[in-house]
């Protein structure tokens, strides 16, 4: 990533296109409070610094059929960075895991898991994850229902301390 510093006007487009990435370049001008050209130029430098890595439509799962939300909590048997590496490339290999991350503590990874049906995930556990090499442990929790599933950063937190240090 590219050490581009971010002022006021970047840190509003970013909230905008947080918020609405399908806006229109003439929208987010006006939102931000610039004029289309720089605004674009600006957009442009954001993507290229990495700060935007991409633009995406938020799909329901559970309206596509995917009923199933599981939280795997994985221990390995060796935390050596090769085998580290090597248990993060199957994960994103898997298509029922959508995220992946690691952890310090008692647990190495915590994988957040969608299918059709408990089934379905249950032969992923069974046959796939916990059968994979380097897999010590798999704690698994189901997810009863979410409360809050927002993605990004919360922005407006950055202002108040960019204000309160100023």
């Amino acid at each position: 990533m590219s050490v581009h510093k971010l002022d006021s006007i970047d840190r509003k487009i970013l909230a905008e296109l947080q918020a609405d990435g399908r806006m229109t370049n003439v929208e987010l001008a006006r939102r931000v409070g610039i004029s289309a050209p720089p605004c674009l130029r600006r957009v442009r430098t954001l993507e290229v610094s990495g700060y935007i890595l991409g633009y995406h439509a938020r799909v329901d799962p559970r309206s596509l059929g995917f009923e199933v939300q599981v939280f795997a909590m994985v221990g390995l048997q060796s935390q050596a960075e090769a085998d580290l590496s090597a248990f993060e490339a199957r994960c994103r290999d898997w298509p029922l895991v959508r995220e992946c991350h690691m952890l310090n503590g008692e647990v190495d990874f915590v994988l957040k898991c969608v299918a059709p049906d408990l089934s379905t995930f249950q032969t992923f556990l069974t046959e796939q994850l916990t059968a994979a090499a380097n897999v010590a442990s798999v704690k698994t929790s189901l997810v009863i229902r979410g409360a809050k599933d927002e993605p990004g950063v919360p922005f407006d937190v950055v202002e108040r301390r960019l204000n309160r240090d100023a």
